[in-house]
């Protein structure tokens, strides 16, 4: 269905020397696609007018199935990707030789027979600060075979509400307080196709050497359709992310990942980054000047100006 932007119809910004302005791809449509996916620089939304999908059931049809290599994984994305609204898998970063990229495909459609009713999940809250981050080689590594292991049969089927489906972490409330004080740092890339599958298992290796990484590493992928924002993320290809504890050592990491990323024509994810370089942001966002045209003057973030500089 492509991105969000794609299902955006019309957007009111404030902007400090127009005031309230309207924009849709018709109207305005330069200040609307660097609006869509903007980080914000070119006004503040008041108001957005989505086109919407109906839903007659708030149940979804679930499909998890255990994947043993990240060949595998892409194996059984070329065969359910396209029956399913939504696919998603959970990766062991840490899996090395034969087990690297396994984990668990997650495949769910709208069910058709149900009741229309709002989820009341139940809530779990982590109720304080831990001084010291708990994840390291030797837990994530204990983690992440646990869950692997979570599921007896290879293939399950069954029906879940959407809020646990669609939201899972929203069941965890202050959950970046696990990582501690020093906090944590997300690294996501997009790799595009053709070509994919090869530099994410290497971008997988480099993760696994290291003994470090996330429990939360999500691995799925991006259709062909083209974003209308000029600085929007995806692209066809395959996105990784997970969360790193912050230490150090990630920097070093993080440049030998970058470097694999931009050499396939990848990019980086910018609402969630904190160290990508500004020769890397220009390349993987030609269209960034665009943005920069049209950015509101008393609008400027920290990230645009370390990569536009």
């Amino acid at each position: 269905m492509g991105t969000f932007g794609r299902h955006v119809r019309r957007l009111t910004l404030y902007r400090s020397a127009e005031g309230v302005v309207t924009v849709s791809p018709t109207e305005r449509p330069d200040l609307f696609a660097a609006t869509l996916g903007g980080l914000g620089l070119s006004g503040i939304i008041l108001s957005i007018e989505l086109q919407l999908m109906p839903v007659r059931c708030s149940g979804i049809e679930q499909r998890n199935i255990r994947f043993g290599s990240l060949d595998e994984y892409f194996d059984l994305a070329e065969r359910f990707d396209q029956d399913h609204q939504y696919t998603v898998a959970w990766i062991d970063c840490l899996a090395r030789g034969k087990r690297l990229g396994r984990g668990y495909y997650t495949a769910g459609n709208h069910a058709p027979d149900c009741e229309l009713m709002v989820s009341k999940p139940r809530r779990i809250s982590v109720p304080f600060e831990i001084p010291v981050s708990p994840f390291n080689s030797l837990t994530l590594k204990s983690l992440n075979a646990l869950y692997f292991r979570k599921q007896l049969r290879r293939d399950i089927c069954a029906r879940t509400d959407y809020d646990s489906f669609l939201y899972p972490l929203d069941r965890i409330l202050d959950w970046n307080r696990l990582y501690g004080r020093a906090g944590f740092q997300q690294y996501q890339c997009v790799v595009p196709q053709p070509g994919a599958r090869e530099v994410t298992r290497e971008v997988l290796r480099e993760i696994s050497a290291t003994g470090t990484g996330s429990f939360l590493a999500v691995l799925k992928q991006f259709g062909s359709l083209p974003s209308p924002g000029v600085l929007s993320f995806p692209l066809f290809g395959v996105s990784l992310a997970l969360d790193f504890p912050q230490r150090p050592c990630n920097e070093r990491l993080f440049d030998r990942l970058d470097a694999l990323v931009h050499e396939a024509g990848g990019r980086l994810y910018p609402a969630k980054d904190a160290h990508m370089s500004g020769p890397h942001f220009r390349k993987a966002y030609p269209a960034w000047y665009q943005v920069e045209a049209l950015r509101d003057p008393r609008l400027l973030s920290r990230f645009w100006a370390r990569v536009t500089e």
